[in-house]
């Protein structure tokens, strides 16, 4: 009868070292100059920020003086008491002006533009057997007043109406015509010694006189 006697031991076995030396000092290398290396890399970057950081400073300086050098060419002036009371009086002038050419416009001072039209006017409506006497405008041609004779009181309104047809005559309206026929300015003289009649009427005048006015105003003068 055999037997068999197991003589193996682990503890007898060879052991494989896997952190030795050599490994742990390339490992420990390897960090070295990755941390050498990150190093550089941050020191570069750190050195750009730095460069673009001084170029902003001088580039802010600058700036900073051309502001304080347009500053001081530019600079508000002082306000000068004569400009400031010529440029006043200026401004009045202007609105006296102004209010002078607004009152123009607007007639108040009566017919800028003249009356030779409106003599024009009467001038061409020349009638036979009618004759003017008088006539007056007043301010901007609103206040008309004509006064004449006729040898027949027919022709009056004929002429009234082809007056009232000129241009420089539309739009106006006569308010009163007044028309007698007055006596006679004077009779001849009776012979030398002899004397006229108590009782003889004055003779009556050959023509008419009217009146026409544009406002009653004109009429009741």
């Amino acid at each position: 009868m055999s037997q068999q006697i197991n003589l193996f031991n682990p503890i007898f076995l060879k052991q494989k070292k896997i952190f030795t030396a050599l490994p742990m000092a390339e490992a420990l290398g390897v960090v070295v100059a990755g941390a050498l290396l990150l190093n550089w890399y941050a020191s570069q970057s750190v050195a750009e920020l730095e460069k673009e950081a001084a170029a902003g400073k001088v580039a802010l300086a600058k700036r900073e003086q051309r502001l304080q050098q347009a500053k001081a060419q530019f600079a508000p002036r002082a306000k000068d008491p004569a400009l400031a009371a010529q440029l006043a009086e200026a401004e009045a002038e202007l609105k006296a002006l102004h209010d002078v050419s607004s009152v123009l416009q607007g007639g108040a001072l009566g017919n800028t533009a003249g009356y030779a039209e409106y003599f024009r006017a009467f001038s061409r409506q020349n009638v036979s057997g009618l004759w003017l006497t008088g006539l007056s405008i007043n301010g901007a041609g609103n206040d008309i007043g004509v006064q004449g004779r006729a040898m027949q009181a027919a022709l009056i309104p004929s002429y009234i109406t082809r007056l009232t047809g000129e241009r420089v005559m539309r739009g106006k309206s006569f308010a009163s015509l007044d028309i007698a026929r007055p006596a006679a300015a004077a009779v001849a003289a009776p012979a030398a010694g002899a004397t006229a009649p108590a009782n003889a009427a004055p003779a009556a005048s050959p023509f008419v006189e009217f009146s026409l006015q544009s406002t009653a105003q004109e009429a009741a003068k």
